[in-house]
Parts: structure tokens; C-alpha cells; sequence
């Protein structure tokens, strides 16, 4: 792989189109089944930890708790329902169903394949943070527009998860080999990206680990948005983010275009 691979413009066009579009149409006809996992689950850990825990929790950094946790949520939310969409999907469809195989006897080629996945899988991602932005309405914890801002942000924190689920997918052997992305690379991050506790509580070398993690970037992005933070650390944030998932997008055309194509 040559480093200005990692910087090319992978095609979006209307084949990619129709294979988001395939998905979206058995997501239509299976939509019951998804809402525990994509809106409810967030939506009771909202209820947990930013009514339950917060309400032994006075304030962090001058908000309540729940106003601390809730932009973490909706960054987390996007982060893992991309994720899973793009790696145990997107993983049954390359070797089970052998539905990419199938596509590719149409003139749908490999890179329209990745491109329609990766869109599909954070379009999932997305969905869910609306759902759980519009109950965070009913409960009164968005007031104002600034939700509209952060929007962009949580998508393109969906894009590049589904990106990084996409790497593993190509790399995966098995359903099991999963457990090492999750257990070692997801959950972590979930932990320790200044989702439920500020990141200055953590010892300094640990500190800057968790800056090493997207999903701090995000986390952070989004909550200086919804509470005025600085525009410069805004615009930087957002900067890693998009820097991220450009590489991480070209990765994974690469390596699943190698793997289609074999």
C-alpha cells in the first residue's frame, strides 16, 4: 500500500446509490427488530447514567451531569451502531450470503460496493443518534438550534466508524475474530474518551492515550458545541475527525476491493 493511496477520492456514484439503497429497503422491512438495538438501548443508558447516576453527581465543569454525559451518548451511540452494522453486516454479506459476489455480476464493481456499505452502515449510525435526539426532546435536554450544529459531527463520527468496521471486516477470519476490535479497541474508547467522566481524572499518561482514540475528538467536538465552547477547539476536533476517516475510508476501499477481486 502506497502512502498516497491512503489519499485518493474513492467514487460515490449512483451504483453505490443502489447498494445503500438495497440496504435501506430490508432495514424498512426489519425496523422493529432494530429499534431496541439502535434507539432503546441509548435511550436506557441515558436513563442510567446521565437520570440515574447523575443525580448523585452535583456538576462537571459548571453543567449538570446529564448535560455532561448527553453529547457523549449521542457521539457513542453513532460510534457502535456504525460499527457493528459495518463489520457484522457487512461481514455476512462478504462470506455468508456471498451477497457482494451476487452484486458484482451486475456492472455494480467493487468500489461502488465499499462506497454504498460505508454509507449504509453510517446512515444506520445516524438514524439512531436522531432517535435518540428526539426523545432527548421530549425529555426537555435539547432547547435550542445548536443540536443542528452538532448533527454534521455525530455523521461524520458515523462515517468513520463504519469506515474502521470495514478495515476489520477485510482483515476478520470469523465471527469470533470480532471480539479482539470490540473488547480491545471499542469498549475501550467507549471508557475512556471523556464519555462518562472528564478527561483530566485520569492519570497523564493515560490522558494522552485517550486522546489517540476518534471518539474523543468526537466526544468533545460535540459537546463544545452544544455548550459554546471554543470555535478553535471546535474546528480542531472536527480537523482529526475528517483527517481520520479520509484514511480510514481509502483503507478500506483498498482492502476490500483486493479481497472482492480475488
Amino acid at each position: 500500500m502506497r502512502i498516497s493511496e491512503l489519499f485518493t477520492v474513492p467514487r460515490f456514484n449512483d451504483g453505490a446509490i443502489k447498494v445503500w439503497r438495497r440496504d435501506f429497503l430490508y432495514f424498512k422491512k426489519t425496523w422493529l427488530v432494530s429499534l431496541f438495538w439502535i434507539v432503546l438501548e441509548p435511550v436506557i443508558y441515558l436513563g442510567a447514567m446521565g437520570f440515574g447516576l447523575g443525580a448523585f453527581v452535583n456538576n462537571i465543569n459548571g453543567m449538570s451531569y446529564i448535560e455532561f454525559f448527553f453529547p457523549a451518548l449521542l457521539a457513542t451511540t453513532a460510534m457502535l451502531v456504525a460499527f457493528f452494522e459495518s463489520t457484522y453486516g457487512n461481514y455476512t454479506k462478504l462470506t455468508h450470503q456471498r451477497t457482494y459476489a451476487t452484486i458484482m455480476l451486475t456492472r455494480i464493481g467493487p468500489d461502488e460496493i465499499v462506497a454504498g456499505e460505508l454509507l449504509w452502515a453510517a446512515s444506520k449510525g445516524f438514524f439512531s443518534v436522531l432517535g435518540v435526539t428526539v426523545v432527548a426532546i421530549f425529555f426537555g435536554l435539547i432547547e435550542n438550534y445548536k443540536i443542528l450544529l452538532a448533527l454534521p459531527v455525530l455523521f461524520i463520527i458515523s462515517c468513520l466508524f463504519s469506515c474502521i468496521g470495514m478495515i476489520f471486516t477485510s482483515i476478520a477470519r470469523n465471527y469470533d475474530s470480532f471480539i479482539y476490535s470490540t473488547s480491545g479497541l471499542i469498549v475501550p474508547m467507549s471508557l475512556l474518551s471523556g464519555t462518562y467522566f472528564p478527561l483530566d481524572q485520569l492519570p497523564t499518561g493515560l490522558r494522552y492515550i485517550a486522546y489517540l482514540s476518534p471518539l474523543t475528538h468526537g466526544v468533545a467536538a460535540v459537546r463544545y458545541i452544544l455548550h459554546e465552547g471554543s470555535l478553535s477547539l471546535i474546528a480542531t476536533h472536527i480537523a482529526v475527525l475528517l483527517l481520520t476517516t479520509w484514511i480510514c475510508m481509502n483503507i478500506s476501499f483498498l482492502r476490500i476491493r483486493k479481497k472482492l477481486l480475488k
